[in-house]
């Protein structure tokens, strides 16, 4: 059963004048719509400006009947504004709204030019954070204390959480869907959205694309080939084989059409998997550990605390089933 609306996260998200409607629109797809297929809501999204009427990115559209500044008060997690004009200094409210919720523990998260908002508002001082490659040095030199990543998707810094560029807000919001309701949770949304489950926040923002010999093939085959044989000791020399190409060609591929490399997207799967099978009830890690591919117990350890943060018996406490609960494969 769904739950109800005053028992889910809530996210509020803060729209300032010239704010992005892209970002605003990740928003609202991955924190805002309704998923049916998943038996039960995930959170509960407001929208709140500082004004009435909020004119948008270069005059697109001007957004109306949202609620107040005071919608932040009730936030569990905050999306401050984001804005390509940079250099303007954001509304006082705003800006106080965004120091209030951290004030009392909010969760923070800031996408594209969002890490300028929070640093204005002085959050940010001493801590990591992520803003697009291209306000990198103009940040650096407005807010030098500022521990900048400047060359990475997204970047957790615990309760403050700041994605790069604008396709990055998709891959922190479903990094955030992953942390809040598990991997099995996550994927369903990325399947909806048809995007990448996971891209890790420390991938490069972009990467140089040389100019292939030949135009190069789609990976989607291949990519679902192997998905379905995560449990075998897959290689990157069997992939490219099933590729019909080198492995050096396969790694250009991999880098041209996903930013990453063979080995460490197979890597990924199998963390995703092994999740997958925690969260249905698996309780034998070295079950789990040979079913995902991933070989032994210790592996899956060091594994799935790098990427979730947790030790397989920690998310196991929090994404696995209920005592007496029915699980289906």
């Amino acid at each position: 059963m769904p739950q109800e609306s005053s028992q889910l996260h809530r996210v509020v998200l803060v729209v300032d004048e010239n704010s992005n409607p892209f970002e605003m629109s990740c928003a609202i797809e991955i924190f805002g719509l309704r998923r049916p297929e998943l038996g039960r809501e995930l959170y509960d999204l407001r929208l709140c400006a500082d004004g009435t009427a909020t004119r948008m990115r270069d005059g697109f559209f001007t957004l109306t009947d949202v609620a107040g500044l005071e919608a932040a008060e009730d936030a569990d997690t905050l999306i401050v504004p984001n804005r390509p004009d940079t250099g303007t200094p954001r509304s006082p409210r705003v800006l106080d709204a965004v120091r209030r919720a951290h004030a009392r523990g909010a969760r923070l998260v800031g996408f594209c030019s969002g890490a300028f908002t929070m640093a204005e508002a002085g959050l940010l001082d001493g801590r990591r954070a992520a803003c697009h490659w291209m306000w990198a040095e103009s940040f650096r030199a407005r807010f030098p204390r500022v521990r900048l990543e400047p060359d990475v998707l997204f970047v957790d810094d615990g309760d403050i959480l700041t994605a790069s560029g604008s396709a990055s807000a998709l891959d922190l919001g479903l990094y955030l869907v992953r942390r809040d309701h598990g991997a099995e949770i996550a994927n369903a949304v990325s399947r909806r959205l048809v995007f990448a489950a996971h891209r890790d926040g420390g991938q490069r923002q972009f990467v140089e694309r040389p100019v292939p010999d030949v135009p190069d093939e789609s990976l989607a085959p291949l990519l679902a080939w192997a998905q379905e044989r995560l449990g075998e000791p897959l290689t990157v020399a069997e992939l490219a084989a099933r590729a019909a190409v080198s492995p050096a060609t396969l790694h250009r591929r991999f880098r041209a059409q996903l930013g990453t490399t063979p080995l460490a997207w197979l890597t990924a799967e199998r963390v995703a998997l092994a999740c997958r099978l925690i969260e249905r009830g698996e309780q034998r890690l070295d079950v789990v550990a040979a079913r995902s591919g991933l070989g032994t117990a210790a592996n899956l350890r060091a594994r799935v605390r790098r990427e979730t943060g947790l030790s397989p018996s920690a998310y196991r406490r929090r994404f696995g089933p209920a005592v007496g609960e029915a699980v289906t494969a």
